[in-house]
């Protein structure tokens, strides 16, 4: 099972080649060549940060939540 720090880490990579992925398909556009399957794997990389993203926030939302500590509280 992945940790929360790893989720972390393979959402914001995926991300930057997400965005050199958008580049190249701009420079293909520009000369005029066709982009097709450059988009299809642009979207099943998008499909996979999605997953990511679920699997992250479910494991953050697992997580215990923490207790507030009150100045001049008493501890029970």
């Amino acid at each position: 099972m992945p940790t929360l720090e790893f989720l972390r880490s393979e959402i914001e990579r995926m991300r930057v080649q997400v965005s050199r992925q958008r580049k190249e398909i701009l420079q293909l556009q520009r000369a005029g060549i066709p982009t097709g399957s450059a988009e299809a794997l642009l979207q099943r990389m998008l499909d996979k940060i999605d997953i990511l993203c679920a699997d992250r926030d479910r494991m953050k939302a697992a997580l215990p939540k923490p207790r507030g500590k009150v100045l001049g509280s008493v501890p029970k």
